[in-house]
């Protein structure tokens, strides 16, 4: 009996290397980098500033091309792909989370969200209820006609998470995603990609914080362009994916019923007439 074919990884890197500058000006960002990521990973890189985590993640993305070594996505290689051909795998396979949220000032909500399903030649209704759809799951319906800036940092960052997932992309990258956000907008948020994650979506994510890591399958460590660690993170097997249909975004919904919850009710203070009625009826009991 034939052994069933092995699944290629998502994402296979082998002597990724990337240089910036000529000459005596030139540096290596990335050097002789190799990786491989599997399907329904959460993999966090972390590192100090400069060690090229984002120029990594800019790769991956096909935003930016490496100088040498070999790029594999689902088994197939990239080097050879013309911008066109890159374009279209990034608006099919991939969705992007940036730090500083990168949403268009002049757009409302709504028209952002919609946004990459503009660039797959989508029609204008069916992407703007899809985009609907998308922030109905992160209950941000109320909200779909504001203008980016009337919006707080943490509504701003699911806007511009539900406009990453809106092409339901197979990966997702996220550079620094809680960057700007207070601590409860950054759980918030970790919370959101979780969950995405739990319904199979592979997901890269850089960060300088090492807290969020905790929510990672994967931590992997930066330094001076190469992979210092990479460390599985045994409590969070892969191969488990929640696959229960639930929407995104419950997790706040039991967050603010929970302040609700707590929130102590008013005591009522007795009154002159029930003191005296309930010294009265001590008095007969006696």
């Amino acid at each position: 009996m034939k052994k069933a074919a092995s699944t290629p990884p998502v994402i296979a890197l082998k002597g990724l290397t990337k240089r910036y500058g000529i000459g005596d000006a030139e540096h290596t960002v990335l050097d002789n980098i190799d990786l491989t990521i599997k399907k329904g990973e959460f993999v966090a890189i972390m590192g100090p500033s400069g060690c090229g985590k984002t120029t990594l993640l800019n790769i991956l993305g096909l935003l930016d091309r490496a100088d040498e070594g070999e790029y594999e996505l689902d088994g197939k290689s990239i080097r050879r792909l013309s911008g066109a051909a890159q374009a279209r795998i990034r608006s099919d396979q991939v969705g992007f989370v940036f730090q500083n949220f990168n949403l268009v000032p002049r757009l409302n909500v709504i028209e952002n969200v919609a946004l990459p399903l503009t660039y797959k030649g989508v029609g204008k209704t069916k992407r703007l209820l899809a985009a609907s759809k998308m922030l109905k799951n992160f209950h941000l319906s109320e909200r779909e006609y504001y203008m980016p800036w009337q919006l707080s940092g943490g509504q701003t960052q699911r806007v511009a998470i539900a406009r990453a997932l809106v092409n339901d992309p197979a990966i997702v990258l996220a550079d620094e995603p809680t960057g700007n956000l207070d601590s409860k907008a950054s759980h918030v948020i970790m919370e959101e990609l979780s969950d995405i994650h739990k319904r199979g979506n592979t997901i890269i994510m850089v960060t300088h914080n090492p807290a969020l890591t905790t929510y990672a399958s994967r931590v992997i460590t930066m330094l001076d362009g190469r992979i210092d660690t990479d460390t599985k993170d045994p409590r969070a097997p892969i191969n488990k994916i929640d696959t229960t249909k639930k929407p995104l975004g419950t997790h706040l919904n039991a967050t603010d019923a929970k302040s609700t919850k707590d929130k102590k009710k008013p005591v009522k203070k007795a009154t002159k007439s029930s003191r005296t009625k309930k010294a009265s009826k001590e008095k007969d009991q006696k």
